[in-house]
């Protein structure tokens, strides 16, 4: 199912607005200080009245059947608001591993009560290295006897990791890098909270000590599934970033229109502009470059894992400069704690780290086209 523009349109207004009226400044300050790191009345309201996770879930398993170019404009409007919820995590990570798996017991399983917003879901892949390459993965997997399985090892810097309901872990079998799903009250499991840069989305470090497990897909495909998931994500992270640094251009625009100095507008200082117009060079391409790959994606294009790294690379670079040009038009007052300009700093540089950095996504955007 595909949108046209005019409901485009009416989404991000809609978004825009719950978004506008949860997710101001005092609710995320509030909530980066809390445990757990949203409120489950506004994601419950997110759920009911705007069924925004189960946007991009098939119809039948629960879902509207909607693409990454509706969830892009949804996690624009995050991005811009730095929404507190367990979002990311559960539908563009949990839920598109599994899709990507092709496990259909499994997405019947989970997938229903992920889309009415009653689970919410998370992937753990890092571990102490902080690398999303299921190569890397040294967490072990063994059958159980019954059936089943068991999983032991540690993973870090996993979204949402002390409080969602479902974890997607990958872990090593004889096979190769693989997906078990584990409840978060299985036995073995325990997670504890990271303290990191970005405050708005709560990582967690997860021991897993026999944990029991499901099975999800087959065993070795861990890099395959994880090889769809990243690129489905890193559109999905490029969309909130973009969301991210719109943002920072309105702030620094509308704040050079009223602070004064020497009795004129800053924003009149040929400084001052030429800030604010690299800031809307780098949005602008930032955005389309997002949008482009979640047009690809829906078309099942070929060019879609090229146009996701590109997108990944842009949209961090894009967020990063506008989140430092933000502080510097700001002047003073933009450094210090009581001012947002440096929680978007602190988003942009989370965002451009999440998936392994700089170095690790122009690695990935050579090896999409085949370099």
């Amino acid at each position: 199912m595909t949108a046209d523009e005019n409901e485009l349109r009416e989404l991000r207004s809609s978004v825009r607005e719950f978004m506008e009226a949860k997710s101001p400044e005092e609710a995320v300050r509030k909530l980066m200080e809390s445990e757990p790191r949203f409120d489950p009345a506004v994601w419950s309201q997110a759920a009911d009245q705007l069924r925004l996770p189960g946007l991009a879930i098939p119809e039948e398993y629960g879902g509207d059947g909607f693409g990454l170019v509706e969830l892009g404009v949804v996690l624009e409007e995050m991005g811009r608001a730095l929404f507190c919820a367990p979002f990311f995590a559960t539908v563009l990570l949990a839920a598109q591993a599994l899709l990507a798996s092709g496990d259909k017991q499994a997405c019947a399983r989970f997938l229903p009560d992920i889309a009415s917003g009653r689970t919410t879901a998370t992937l753990a892949v890092a571990e102490d290295h902080g690398s999303w390459d299921p190569a890397m993965v040294s967490a072990r997997a063994v059958p159980d006897g019954d059936g089943g399985w068991t999983v032991r090892g540690r993973k870090c810097f996993v979204i949402d990791g002390t409080t969602a309901d479902l974890i997607i872990v990958v872990a090593r079998t004889v096979a190769g890098p693989t997906l078990f799903a584990v409840q978060r009250d299985a036995v073995g499991l325990s997670a504890e909270p990271m303290e990191t840069l970005d405050a708005t989305r709560a990582m967690a470090r997860l021991t897993l000590d026999a944990v029991p497990a499901t099975l999800v897909g087959s065993e070795g495909a861990g890099g395959r599934i994880m090889a769809r998931v990243l690129d489905i994500a890193s559109v999905g992270l490029a969309a909130e970033q973009a969301g991210g640094a719109r943002r920072c251009l309105e702030t620094s625009a509308d704040y050079a229109r009223v602070r004064h100095q020497f009795g004129r507008p800053i924003g009149s200082f040929q400084a001052v502009k030429h800030k604010c117009a690299d800031m809307l060079v780098q949005v602008e391409l930032a955005e389309a470059a997002s949008r482009e790959a979640a047009r690809l994606a829906d078309e099942n294009s070929p060019d879609f894992p090229v146009a996701a790294a590109v997108a990944h690379a842009c949209c961090s670079r894009a967020y990063m400069t506008a989140a430092m040009e933000n502080i510097q038009v700001h002047g003073g007052i933009g450094f210090t704690w009581e001012h947002s300009a440096h929680l978007y700093f602190r988003r942009a540089k989370s965002s451009q780290l999440l998936f392994g950095g700089p170095a690790v996504y122009h690695e990935r955007l050579l090896d999409r086209l085949g370099i």
